[in-house]
């Protein structure tokens, strides 16, 4: 199986709401959440083929929001090609283009354009190594969007990745950089989404190799009821971070 990356390496914005600033209201996270029952049909979303790594988690972020609202929906791949190619400027007729997406302007234009009718309201950065932080994006907000300086390690590693040095081949970045969406937690590992599978992940690999991290808003997470399958209202929240995101 052809793996390919894409995530540019990470750009700041000052403008960029973080995600700290709420969790202090907000209960602890379990020790434990997976988020993942209820998915089915991972897909690839073209990340074989192309640097779409950015946009391919957007697809998986919206099904885990989806199958735990009750229905799935499945992001058609052409979609989530489309948005690259919109966001990315990549050209299906000219290879050289496909150069990979920073990660906020997928955010930034998802915002601003529904993906075939899913919506992102609004997202906010996680501090580096803020464990409690990436449980609650996981709990609260059902998943976390995170980029990851892959080492070349992680290509021949089966089962979860851990660290086993961090220079030569374990260096950060040595393979590239790659997005993914952290679905299920415990006191052990993470699990990604990433070419339509699960990888999982020791903590201390993520703090190893995790360069950029956010909670994303998502309308299909909030339902109906406004509020998340584990019943917090994300009114009051969901109104700031609209106000202060980019």
């Amino acid at each position: 199986m052809t793996r390919m990356l894409g995530k540019l390496p990470p750009r700041r914005d000052r403008r960029t709401l973080k995600l700290g600033r709420y969790t202090k209201k907000l209960a602890p996270a379990p020790r434990e959440c997976d988020r993942t029952a209820k998915v089915t049909n991972l897909g690839m979303m073209f990340n074989d083929t192309v640097g779409d790594c950015t946009c391919a988690a957007v697809g998986h972020v919206i099904q885990v929001w989806t199958a735990n609202q009750g229905a799935q929906y499945v992001v058609p791949d052409t979609s989530i090609l489309e948005l690259y190619e919109d966001v990315s400027g990549y050209n299906p007729q000219d290879p050289s283009s496909d150069q990979g997406a920073v990660e906020i302007d997928v955010l930034n234009y998802w915002r601003k354009h529904p993906l075939v009718g899913h919506s992102l309201l609004a997202y906010a950065s996680i501090k580096p190594q803020a464990t409690e932080e990436i449980r609650q994006a996981v709990y609260y907000f059902g998943a976390a969007y995170v980029g990851v300086a892959l080492p070349l390690t992680a290509q021949n590693q089966s089962g979860t990745w851990t660290v086993t040095s961090l220079k030569g081949d374990g260096a950060p970045g040595s393979w590239g950089g790659h997005a993914v969406p952290i679905v299920a937690y415990d006191q052990h590992t993470v699990t990604f989404i990433t070419w339509g599978s699960y990888q999982k992940a020791s903590w201390n690999w993520l703090w190893a190799y995790l360069d950029e991290c956010y909670a994303l808003l998502g309308l299909d997470w909030l339902g109906t009821s406004g509020k998340t399958p584990d019943g917090f209202d994300l009114a009051t929240l969901r109104m700031d971070l609209a106000e202060v995101s980019v």
